[in-house]
């Protein structure tokens, strides 16, 4: 059986294509400078979907792999940075608080 006729079958399979199309898009709207075509609220729905998969994975599964695509190449560290104080301010943390919650994984990415 391939892989589009298992995900024919699962309500959520769309959510695979779908990822990579966003990826791919977001990546030409960025360079293209269209960035504005999205709404703020699209972007905080995306953001809110992909940290509540990325924690139930990892958490869940006890495993963790890169939240990045292509081990992250793609994102600039002012991009990354820019996002993870948004998002600690967005639940009134401090970079204190996100210190002592980091945590080395014994796995690497590969």
């Amino acid at each position: 059986m391939s892989g589009p006729d298992i995900l024919h079958n699962d309500h959520y399979g769309w959510i695979d294509e779908a990822a990579r199309q966003l990826d791919a898009d977001a990546s030409a709207m960025v360079a293209e400078g269209q960035a504005s075509r999205v709404s703020d609220e699209a972007v905080a729905q995306l953001m809110t979907a992909a940290i509540r998969l990325y924690a139930a994975k990892t958490d869940g599964e006890e495993r963790t792999f890169c939240p990045l695509t292509g081990g992250g190449d793609g994102i600039a560290p002012t991009e990354l940075l820019t996002a993870v104080s948004e998002l600690l301010r967005a639940q009134h943390l401090s970079p204190m608080e996100l210190a002592l919650w980091f945590r080395h994984r014994p796995e690497s990415f590969e």
